[in-house]
Protein backbone atom coordinates (compact mmCIF):
# COMPACT_ATOMS: atom_id res chain seq x y z
CA UNK A 1 0.00 0.00 0.00
CA UNK A 2 2.82 2.37 0.84
CA UNK A 3 4.36 1.70 -2.58
CA UNK A 4 1.05 2.51 -4.28
CA UNK A 5 0.75 5.67 -2.18
CA UNK A 6 4.21 6.88 -3.16
CA UNK A 7 3.66 6.00 -6.82
CA UNK A 8 0.42 7.98 -6.74
CA UNK A 9 2.13 11.00 -5.16
CA UNK A 10 4.94 10.82 -7.69
CA UNK A 11 2.43 10.70 -10.53
CA UNK A 12 0.60 13.75 -9.16
CA UNK A 13 3.87 15.63 -8.82
CA UNK A 14 4.83 14.73 -12.37
CA UNK A 15 1.44 15.87 -13.66
CA UNK A 16 1.76 19.18 -11.79
CA UNK A 17 5.25 19.67 -13.17
CA UNK A 18 4.06 18.90 -16.69
CA UNK A 19 1.15 21.33 -16.36
CA UNK A 20 3.52 24.07 -15.20
CA UNK A 21 5.97 23.25 -17.98
CA UNK A 22 3.16 23.56 -20.53
CA UNK A 23 2.72 27.19 -19.49
CA UNK A 24 6.16 28.03 -20.90
CA UNK A 25 8.49 30.92 -20.09
CA UNK A 26 6.58 33.72 -21.84
CA UNK A 27 3.50 35.64 -20.78
CA UNK A 28 1.70 38.35 -22.75
CA UNK A 29 -0.92 40.56 -21.09
CA UNK A 30 -3.37 43.12 -22.44
CA UNK A 31 -4.55 45.61 -19.81
CA UNK A 32 -6.69 48.70 -19.40
CA UNK A 33 -4.71 51.28 -17.44
CA UNK A 34 -5.75 54.35 -15.46
CA UNK A 35 -2.96 56.92 -15.04
CA UNK A 36 -3.37 59.09 -11.93
CA UNK A 37 -0.90 61.97 -12.30
CA UNK A 38 0.81 63.33 -9.16
CA UNK A 39 1.20 66.94 -10.44
CA UNK A 40 3.43 68.03 -7.55
CA UNK A 41 4.76 71.09 -9.38
CA UNK A 42 5.90 74.40 -7.95
CA UNK A 43 5.23 77.82 -9.47
CA UNK A 44 7.51 79.28 -12.09
CA UNK A 45 5.94 81.48 -14.73
CA UNK A 46 3.28 82.59 -12.28
CA UNK A 47 4.45 82.37 -8.66
CA UNK A 48 1.21 80.81 -7.44
CA UNK A 49 0.56 78.74 -10.58
CA UNK A 50 0.47 74.99 -10.65
CA UNK A 51 1.47 73.17 -13.85
CA UNK A 52 -0.70 70.08 -14.27
CA UNK A 53 -1.14 67.26 -16.77
CA UNK A 54 -4.48 65.47 -17.03
CA UNK A 55 -5.21 61.95 -15.82
CA UNK A 56 -5.66 59.36 -18.58
CA UNK A 57 -7.14 55.93 -19.29
CA UNK A 58 -5.50 53.95 -22.09
CA UNK A 59 -4.57 50.41 -23.23
CA UNK A 60 -1.31 48.72 -22.33
CA UNK A 61 0.49 45.58 -23.50
CA UNK A 62 3.25 43.89 -21.56
CA UNK A 63 5.57 40.99 -22.33
CA UNK A 64 7.13 38.91 -19.55
CA UNK A 65 9.88 36.31 -19.67
CA UNK A 66 10.34 33.89 -16.74
CA UNK A 67 14.01 33.08 -16.11
CA UNK A 68 12.92 30.80 -13.25
CA UNK A 69 9.47 30.00 -11.80
CA UNK A 70 9.95 32.93 -9.38
CA UNK A 71 11.98 35.48 -11.38
CA UNK A 72 10.65 37.31 -14.44
CA UNK A 73 11.35 40.45 -16.45
CA UNK A 74 8.42 42.50 -17.74
CA UNK A 75 8.47 45.05 -20.57
CA UNK A 76 5.47 47.41 -20.43
CA UNK A 77 4.43 49.11 -23.66
CA UNK A 78 1.77 51.44 -25.06
CA UNK A 79 1.51 54.08 -27.80
CA UNK A 80 2.23 57.83 -27.32
CA UNK A 81 -0.31 59.37 -24.96
CA UNK A 82 -1.55 62.95 -25.32
CA UNK A 83 -2.00 65.05 -22.17
CA UNK A 84 -3.64 68.43 -21.91
CA UNK A 85 -1.57 70.75 -19.68
CA UNK A 86 -2.83 73.61 -17.52
CA UNK A 87 -1.06 76.44 -15.71
CA UNK A 88 -2.94 77.75 -12.69
CA UNK A 89 -6.04 75.98 -13.96
CA UNK A 90 -5.85 77.59 -17.43
CA UNK A 91 -5.22 75.47 -20.52
CA UNK A 92 -1.79 76.18 -22.04
CA UNK A 93 -1.62 73.33 -24.58
CA UNK A 94 -0.70 69.67 -24.77
CA UNK A 95 2.17 67.21 -24.93
CA UNK A 96 2.55 63.53 -25.84
CA UNK A 97 4.65 61.00 -23.96
CA UNK A 98 5.76 57.42 -24.69
CA UNK A 99 6.75 55.63 -21.44
CA UNK A 100 8.21 52.10 -21.94
CA UNK A 101 9.09 50.51 -18.60
CA UNK A 102 11.19 47.45 -17.75
CA UNK A 103 10.87 45.73 -14.37
CA UNK A 104 12.41 42.70 -12.69
CA UNK A 105 9.79 40.77 -10.72
CA UNK A 106 9.62 38.18 -7.97
CA UNK A 107 6.60 35.85 -8.15
CA UNK A 108 5.71 34.49 -4.71
CA UNK A 109 3.46 31.56 -5.64
CA UNK A 110 4.43 30.66 -9.22
CA UNK A 111 2.31 27.50 -9.56
CA UNK A 112 -0.74 28.53 -7.56
CA UNK A 113 -4.15 29.72 -8.66
CA UNK A 114 -3.35 33.15 -7.19
CA UNK A 115 0.16 34.35 -8.08
CA UNK A 116 1.20 37.63 -6.41
CA UNK A 117 4.36 39.44 -7.49
CA UNK A 118 6.42 42.56 -6.83
CA UNK A 119 8.85 44.32 -9.14
CA UNK A 120 11.39 47.12 -9.45
CA UNK A 121 12.73 48.65 -12.62
CA UNK A 122 13.47 51.58 -14.88
CA UNK A 123 11.26 53.87 -16.95
CA UNK A 124 12.27 55.84 -20.04
CA UNK A 125 9.81 58.47 -21.23
CA UNK A 126 10.07 60.25 -24.57
CA UNK A 127 8.12 63.52 -24.90
CA UNK A 128 6.92 64.71 -28.29
CA UNK A 129 4.33 66.91 -30.06
CA UNK A 130 4.89 69.69 -27.53
CA UNK A 131 2.40 72.53 -28.02
CA UNK A 132 2.67 74.77 -24.96
CA UNK A 133 2.18 78.54 -24.71
CA UNK A 134 1.67 80.41 -21.44
CA UNK A 135 0.33 83.51 -23.18
CA UNK A 136 -3.23 82.73 -22.09
CA UNK A 137 -2.08 83.14 -18.46
CA UNK A 138 0.60 85.83 -18.71
CA UNK A 139 -0.66 87.79 -21.72
CA UNK A 140 1.03 87.93 -25.10
CA UNK A 141 2.77 84.89 -26.52
CA UNK A 142 5.14 82.85 -24.33
CA UNK A 143 5.96 79.64 -26.24
CA UNK A 144 7.38 76.88 -24.05
CA UNK A 145 9.41 73.74 -24.65
CA UNK A 146 10.30 70.75 -22.49
CA UNK A 147 13.24 68.38 -22.20
CA UNK A 148 12.48 65.43 -24.48
CA UNK A 149 13.69 62.55 -22.30
CA UNK A 150 13.07 61.40 -18.73
CA UNK A 151 14.63 58.47 -16.87
CA UNK A 152 13.20 57.31 -13.55
CA UNK A 153 12.66 54.29 -11.33
CA UNK A 154 9.50 52.19 -11.27
CA UNK A 155 7.93 49.91 -8.67
CA UNK A 156 4.98 47.56 -8.95
CA UNK A 157 2.84 45.02 -7.12
CA UNK A 158 0.21 42.81 -8.66
CA UNK A 159 -1.26 39.35 -8.98
CA UNK A 160 -2.25 36.87 -11.68
CA UNK A 161 -5.39 34.80 -11.06
CA UNK A 162 -5.56 31.62 -13.11
CA UNK A 163 -8.95 31.36 -14.83
CA UNK A 164 -8.16 28.52 -17.27
CA UNK A 165 -5.10 26.53 -18.37
CA UNK A 166 -2.52 29.14 -19.49
CA UNK A 167 -5.02 32.03 -19.06
CA UNK A 168 -4.93 34.58 -16.23
CA UNK A 169 -6.81 37.61 -14.95
CA UNK A 170 -4.35 40.29 -13.86
CA UNK A 171 -4.47 43.27 -11.50
CA UNK A 172 -1.45 45.58 -11.23
CA UNK A 173 -0.39 48.78 -9.46
CA UNK A 174 2.72 50.72 -10.47
CA UNK A 175 4.46 53.93 -9.41
CA UNK A 176 6.70 55.50 -12.05
CA UNK A 177 8.97 58.54 -11.66
CA UNK A 178 8.44 60.80 -14.72
CA UNK A 179 9.38 64.48 -14.83
CA UNK A 180 10.72 67.03 -17.28
CA UNK A 181 11.86 70.67 -17.19
CA UNK A 182 9.68 73.33 -18.79
CA UNK A 183 11.65 76.10 -20.49
CA UNK A 184 10.99 79.32 -22.38
CA UNK A 185 11.34 78.30 -26.02
CA UNK A 186 13.17 81.47 -27.09
CA UNK A 187 15.84 81.58 -24.36
CA UNK A 188 15.93 78.02 -22.99
CA UNK A 189 15.58 79.38 -19.45
CA UNK A 190 14.01 76.89 -17.04
CA UNK A 191 10.78 78.19 -15.57
CA UNK A 192 9.35 75.18 -13.74
CA UNK A 193 9.07 71.39 -13.86
CA UNK A 194 6.31 69.07 -15.02
CA UNK A 195 6.26 66.27 -12.43
CA UNK A 196 3.94 63.54 -13.69
CA UNK A 197 5.08 60.76 -11.29
CA UNK A 198 1.90 58.69 -11.81
CA UNK A 199 0.22 55.84 -10.01
CA UNK A 200 -0.87 53.36 -12.67
CA UNK A 201 -3.84 51.10 -11.93
CA UNK A 202 -4.49 48.35 -14.47
CA UNK A 203 -6.58 45.22 -15.01
CA UNK A 204 -6.43 42.77 -17.88
CA UNK A 205 -5.89 39.24 -19.13
CA UNK A 206 -2.71 37.29 -19.75
CA UNK A 207 -1.67 34.20 -21.69
CA UNK A 208 1.29 32.03 -20.64
CA UNK A 209 3.07 29.97 -23.32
Amino acid sequence: MKAIKWVGLAALAAMAGAAHADEGNWMVRARALYMNVDNDNKGGLNLAAQVEAENKTFPEVDISYFFTPNIAAELILTYPQKHDVTLGGTDIGSVKHLPPTLTLQYHFNPTGTIRPYAGLGLNYTRFSSVKLDAGSVLGGSVPLKIDQSSFGWAAQIGADFQIAPQWFFNVDLKYVAIDTDIRVKASGAKVTQLNIDPLLFSVGVGYRF
